[in-house]
């Protein structure tokens, strides 16, 4: 067990990483880990999990071996620690055969702190020798989730980080991730052989991510009205089909809006030129599948939409976490059909195991719920995971814009019997089509303008009556006919609402969506013009230093600088986010901006 004075960790976490105090459950976490104890640590993206290992890193006297599944994530984490002036590296296949052997040189000369390598790297038979050679003192496994056949980025590599254990057993290991339910955390401590390790679950309530979920009527355009009020800032578009993502990156740029397409069938360079851009500010948004995700260290991203409703609630909630990682405001979009339901239940036909296909099914029933739902979006997310919130949190669109009733018999009535009309044979669109009065060849050609029904809903809108055939089909007086092209068909409950026997309440369609707008910053009572300032001299340092701007500083340091606007080195040293490295390195040109600001003001 190595003995540490606690106020070493507090001296490390001031001095070196520029914070006064650590984030509820950090220490614990780090005192295990001194104390040689294995650790499972679940806190949410942005939640504070590389301090739990790379304080201790900057404790022991040996190595700490970091392992992480993606290149980019690495490449950022050690450039994030290189600016604080840690000796960190990584080992992967982007270095050159020079650059690795200069590592391993370093490595057995103890001249490196963190190494971070992949898991494909750690676990072959020359990497393991080598690491029995040198004196290592901690394991840390990020993303760990990826070892649990139950989480929702199953890697198979990582199943076999177990054997770790069995070549060092007596060095502790920790397990960190942001998203795992019950089933999932078990598994990673039983697949890892973790010994009896301490256990650290934190909140994973994201208090500064404003949940929206709106009905998809016209996804591009109301794409389109969102990002006109964003301003410039930065942000990350996932969909489900690469067709869809450059379709929708296409369409971005022709209308001006500085974006970029993602994903996996695109070539290694162009990723990671949209990568390198987009963590530089020099791209502001990314249209992306989830093959953009776990690399995103990036700590002022504003908002993540959803263009499709994700598999999963925790694939959905690691997306949207990669929103706000500053602790700033931050937004979470998603555009929900209930018709895309029945599309992605048909993907899990696919799963052999049955028993792993009822999972997934189980999993997304759960994300169709939280899409339909009428209660707080924050308490769904949170009873998901096991964390009881009684309160609604008072930041989210049903807390913001709670849903209106209205007696929707009449219009019930209205759209049940324009089905019936039809002879059931007809789809969504073409039944709001005849209920709108559209002249249309197809219309004309059933002989449908002749409809009773034709044209008795044209005072609302292709959105009003969408919604309310949506509703219909949730309270079960309508089905659709996946076999008959998504036909429409009267259940016998209708028959109670065309008689009129009951009244059938029905919510307000929501056809425009409330955006609230925040000023992210808004919380710090800022000088704006100082901000815009301080943002282009980091921009211009981070340039120098081939670095992402966050890596000088993030928004939430530079918004406190234009609040309290320090000019000497104690003042600078009060600012949240300031170590003395960051003094040292970064001190001088920013307390210099701020003394010529003032003077001229």
């Amino acid at each position: 067990m190595l003995q540490t004075d606690q106020t070493h960790t507090y001296t490390v976490l001031k001095d070196i990483f520029g914070y006064s105090e650590f984030r509820d459950g950090q220490n614990a976490v780090i005192n295990a880990v001194l104390g040689s104890q294995d650790a499972l640590v679940l806190l949410p993206t942005g939640g504070g999990k590389s301090l739990c290992y790379q304080i201790p890193a900057l404790t022991f006297p040996g190595l700490t071996v970091v392992i992480s599944p993606l290149i980019s994530l690495m490449q950022d984490q050690v450039a994030q620690l290189q600016a604080l002036e840690i000796k960190a590296e990584f080992v992967n296949n982007s270095l050159t055969y020079e650059q690795q052997h200069n590592i391993y040189q370093r490595l057995h000369a103890n001249d490196i702190k963190l190494l971070y390598v992949a898991p494909e790297k750690v676990l072959q038979y020359e990497f393991k020798e080598r690491l029995k050679q040198l004196n290592i003192s901690l394991f840390a496994i990020d993303e760990a989730h990826c070892v649990s056949h139950w989480g929702h980025d199953f890697r198979p590599h990582y199943c076999r980080l177990s054997e770790l254990k069995q070549h060092f057993p007596t060095v502790p290991m920790m397990a960190l991730t942001a998203t795992a339910d019950t089933a999932t955390r078990r598994d990673i401590v039983q697949q890892l052989g973790l010994n009896q390790p301490y256990i650290h679950t934190g909140s994973f309530d994201r208090p500064n991510i404003r949940y929206t979920i709106e009905e998809k009527f016209k996804p591009l355009s109301q794409l389109m009205r969102y990002l006109r009020t964003q301003k410039g800032q930065s942000g990350i578009i996932y969909c489900t089909s690469r067709k869809r993502v450059d379709d929708i990156a296409q369409k971005l740029a022709d209308a001006g809006f500085n974006a970029a397409a993602y994903h996996a069938g695109m070539s290694n360079e162009q990723r990671q030129f949209v990568q390198t851009a987009f963590a530089r500010d020099d791209i502001h948004i990314v249209v992306a599948t989830v093959a953009f995700g776990m690399g995103i260290n990036k700590s002022n991203v504003r908002f993540v939409l959803h263009y499709d409703i994700p598999k999963s609630i925790e694939a959905y909630y690691q997306e949207t976490g990669r929103a706000g990682r500053d602790g700033l405001a931050a937004e979470a979009i998603m555009y929900f059909d209930p018709a895309d339901i029945g599309r992605v239940k048909r993907f899990f036909e696919d799963i052999e195991d049955e028993h792993r296909r009822r999972v997934e099914e189980q999993r997304f029933n759960a994300m169709a719920s939280f899409a339909e739902a009428q209660t707080c979006r924050r308490q769904i997310l949170l009873n998901y995971f096991s964390e009881y919130q009684r309160e609604p949190c008072g930041n989210c669109d049903i807390c913001l814009n709670p849903p209106k009733r209205f007696d929707g018999t009449l219009v019930a009535q209205q759209a049940l019997s324009c089905v019936y009309r039809a002879e059931q044979r007809f789809g969504l669109g073409y039944i709001v089509d005849v209920l709108r009065g559209a002249n249309t060849s197809r219309i004309r050609d059933n002989q449908h303008h002749t409809l009773s029904t034709y044209g008795i809903g044209k005072e609302h809108s292709n959105e009003y009556w969408l919604s309310v055939l949506r509703q219909l089909i949730h309270h079960g007086l309508l089905t659709q006919d996946i076999t008959q092209g998504a036909s429409l068909r009267l259940t016998e409950a209708a028959r109670a609402v065309l008689k009129g026997e009951y009244a059938l309440q029905l919510a307000e369609p929501r056809l425009q969506a409330k955006h609230v707008y925040q000023d992210k910053l808004a919380q710090f009572n800022y000088d704006k013009k100082l901000f815009a300032k301080l943002r282009s001299l980091r921009k211009e340092l981070a340039d120098e230093d081939d670095v992402p701007p966050y890596v000088v500083f993030n928004d939430k340091t530079l918004a406190e600088m234009a609040q309290l606007m320090p000019t000497n080195d104690s003042e600078f040293l009060k600012i949240s986010g300031v170590g003395f490295t960051k003094l040292s390195k970064y001190g001088a040109p920013f307390m210099q901006l701020i003394r010529n600001y003032l003077a001229a003001s």
